[in-house]
């Protein structure tokens, strides 16, 4: 087993991998930028190490710095979090250089899979079904718009590289299609330094399911069941659930299928997610990709198999087997416990249009409870800079049913109380409380068509300012959850389970 490993990450999910690695008897070393200095996952980590200045280029994103905190450290694994250095295939070949086990897939898989247009190859190859489409790799503008007139229209416009919606643009005619994609192109570039792109036929409001993945040295992989991750803005997920509330045995059976082709057929070892799109007119699934690292959102899977993905991965990075529940290796939906929900609290004010939102946390009050975890970086007196991601933390709840999580969902969500920066935490508390969130019915346009305008005034209760000695003019500057006054939570068929 690892003896030793070096987190090179920050905020919540360097402090979810310090905390699974001190469980196993396993020493962390943290690795910090000048702006986390004090950040909490410096302080639980055995060691800290100071890389660089405070953007991501002079500390984070610098593999010889990482390398060095590392031999410094004696530390003889790595685990990468998520983002960051987590998919850079070089990276995984400087750590395997260096005589560092990096805790993550081979660079090799990595390759195959992590640019779009390759990995939509590699599943054409193995029998993984693709949304009709064009994907060559160094295809000319004019190879793409004439793919795109012949596709007819809408398309998608994609870049091959990357995520996060970079790259990405819906062509409704042809007038539009050459303009979007020199600025499809442009913004891949300078988001990623590849500009290749690919086309594809728009599947109008499709539902984003992605299945998480676990592989071992040994070529046994495990479908632990899917995650729902359709409610995104700008392509940004903002809830995710598992299991997803549209999802019957046939189109399990299908996910499950494609996605253990395809982790096989990359040689793929470690945790994963195979994402696909979900037409819900048809029912049929079509591959996306395939995010070769951890996913913010593993605790729901986590919550409803009662595996640590965490654990696993130091478990497979030092050659162990697979060993969980027959159940789960077969992908029975019977081992599915309960239902689990994420909310993700982020540092920006929805109703200025998700403007991010810096400063100095003044006041912290996190939810806490049988069913519920909170994993945050975060919390009173710590600082959240313009250097990073905005988010402060993750809210999961665990029920026996949808309808169970959703009520816990809303009780903990109107006990979190972040002061001195502004949050989305009473935007999240209204969107579960709208009728197509508790049917269940939703795809990745609705929050853009029925919550791109959010307006809603937010108060301070007297006694969390005087808590903290915030006078009238600081507390303009905060944002509270407050609890729905909706009837809704108090029905117990308030949510519609399949």
């Amino acid at each position: 087993m690892i003896r030793s490993v070096l987190v090179a990450n920050r905020g919540e999910i360097a402090v979810r991998v310090i905390r699974a690695a001190r469980e196993m008897g396993i020493r962390s070393v943290a690795v910090y930028s000048e702006a986390d200095a004090e950040a909490l996952h410096t302080r639980l980590a055995d060691e800290a190490v100071f890389i660089g200045g405070s953007e991501p280029g002079e500390s984070y994103l610098r593999i010889e710095a990482v390398l060095d905190a590392a031999r410094q450290t004696g530390a003889e694994a790595i685990h990468p979090g998520y983002g960051f250095l987590s998919e850079r295939a070089e990276f995984a070949e400087a750590c395997a250089a260096a005589g560092i086990v990096f805790i993550g897939p081979p660079a090799s898989a990595m390759r195959r899979l992590g640019a779009k247009i390759d990995a939509k190859q590699l599943a054409v190859e193995n029998g993984v079904p693709i949304a009709p489409g064009f994907f060559r790799p160094g295809a000319s503008d004019e190879d793409v718009i004439q793919a795109a007139l012949d596709m007819g229209f809408p398309v998608m416009l994609k870049a091959s590289a990357g995520g996060g919606g970079r790259g990405m643009r819906v062509v409704r005619e042809a007038a539009q299609l050459e303009g979007e994609l020199r600025l499809a192109r442009e913004e891949a570039r300078k988001a990623f330094g590849d500009d290749d792109m690919m086309v594809e036929r728009l599947i109008e409001r499709p539902r984003h399911i992605e299945v998480q993945v676990l592989a071992d040295q040994h070529g046994q992989a495990v479908a632990l069941f899917e995650r729902e991750c359709s409610l995104q803005r700008r392509h940004q997920k903002l809830i995710e659930e598992a299991p997803s509330p549209v999802v019957d045995e046939a189109i399990w059976q299908r996910l499950r299928d494609a996605s253990l082709r395809l982790v096989r057929a990359a040689g793929y070892v470690g945790a994963g997610t195979v994402e696909f799109m979900l037409e819900p007119a048809t029912g049929e699934v079509y591959f996306l990709e395939v995010n070769a690292r951890l996913q913010v959102e593993h605790p729901v899977t986590e919550a409803i198999t009662g595996v640590d993905l965490v654990q696993w991965q130091f478990r497979i990075a030092s050659g162990e087997r697979l060993d969980l529940p027959a159940a789960l290796m077969e992908g029975d939906r019977t081992a599915v416990r309960g239902h689990a929900i994420e909310a993700r609290i982020v540092a920006e004010d929805p109703a200025q249009g998700f403007m991010p939102s810096i400063g100095k946390i003044l006041g912290w009050a996190e939810p806490a409870g049988p069913g519920i975890r909170f994993d945050t970086g975060f919390g009173q007196g710590a600082e959240v800079t313009r250097f990073y991601d905005s988010l402060l933390a993750k809210l999961i709840v665990h029920g026996g049913n949808r309808a169970d999580a959703g009520r816990r969902l809303a009780a903990a969500l109107a006990d979190t109380h972040i002061l001195g920066v502004r949050t989305n935490v009473a935007y999240v508390l209204d969107l579960i409380d709208r009728p197509w969130f508790l049917e269940g019915e939703f795809d990745t346009g609705t929050l853009g068509r029925e919550m791109g305008d959010w307006r809603e005034a937010t108060e301070l209760p007297a006694e969390l300012g005087s808590l903290v000695g915030l006078g009238a003019a600081e507390a303009v500057s905060v944002t509270v959850a407050r609890a729905s006054s909706r009837p809704a939570w108090e029905m117990a068929d308030g949510f519609r389970v399949i």
